[in-house]
């Protein structure tokens, strides 16, 4: 009878314990699929009492208890005002994940102008006003945003001009703002993935030798999954002294440099003759 008493009694104190987010109120954009939904599922189960997320379509977030599911495209003046005056309904905010992106894949000379802006409008522009909007309810809570960028805005990966150009603006604007919104107690850090396991990049990922470049560059020597990110975000919503970071999860990929592999055989004159002896 002790033993069972000390069994229940255990596991009412596990239950008790306050998670890392417990009674925040969260936004997300792009929430309905991919790192989006992976972010509203992580936020949920790090405590938050209600996540807003919008998206074009949001029949996928219905199952979900605690989420504010809205219509909205936010890459458009009208799609940010419904979204914005759906977080204002809810009481607060306390946390901004602005996730919404797209890519249009190609070499620069073969650029259209049309897909440029949509491509910065997207990932950079909504970002951009949107923070500005909902600065007013984050001072109030001295809350934070988050910024899924990409490591496409840290190196060259060659995915396209206007999305590298788009998340190096968004980790700019990452550390122009933790330095401008600082005093307010407003947090500012992004989140920039390499290749992440979604919907959206498994037609590449589906291209064995594609797959094997992406793998044997990367130290970790594999492909991230949503939840890698997902964590990495509930991370940077709950520590207190952290702004102005950008936080590459990548499996080291933006960390490595040249790599010689050598011959598998031992024959020395076959590795001085390729140039690489030193090695």
């Amino acid at each position: 009878m002790r033993t069972q008493s000390l069994a229940w009694l255990v596991l009412a104190t596990v239950s008790a314990k306050p998670k890392p987010l417990d009674g925040r109120i969260a936004a997300v954009t792009g929430g309905s699929r991919g790192l989006g939904r992976a972010v509203v599922d992580e936020l949920l189960r790090q405590g938050c009492s209600t996540v807003i997320a919008c998206a074009r379509n949001v029949d996928s977030l219905a199952e979900l208890e605690n989420v504010v599911a809205v219509t909205a495209d936010v890459r458009t003046t009208e799609g940010r005002r419904a979204f914005v005056d759906a977080i204002a309904t809810t009481g607060g905010l306390d946390i901004l994940v602005n996730n919404v992106g797209t890519n249009v894949r190609g070499p620069t000379t073969e650029l259209d102008e049309g897909d440029y802006r949509a491509v910065l409008e997207t990932n950079l522009d909504a970002a951009v006003f949107l923070c500005r909007d909902c600065k007013a309810m984050l001072e109030e809570r001295s809350g934070c945003v988050v910024n899924i960028g990409s490591i496409s805005g840290v190196c060259c990966d060659h995915t396209g001009v206007a999305y590298a150009v788009s998340k190096a603006g968004l980790d700019h604007l990452t550390r122009y703002l933790a330095c401008e919104w600082g005093p307010c107690q407003v947090r500012v850090n992004s989140v920039d993935p390499w290749f992440i396991r979604t919907e959206l990049t498994e037609p590449l990922l589906d291209d064995a030798d594609f797959r094997a470049a992406v793998e044997a560059r990367t130290p970790l020597r594999r492909v991230g999954e949503p939840s890698d990110v997902s964590q990495a975000v509930a991370y940077l919503c709950s520590a207190p002294y952290v702004t102005g970071q950008i936080l590459c999860v990548d499996g080291g990929l933006t960390c490595n440099g040249f790599e010689y592999q050598k011959p598998s055989s031992s024959n020395r004159e076959n590795d001085i003759a390729g140039g690489m002896g030193g090695f």
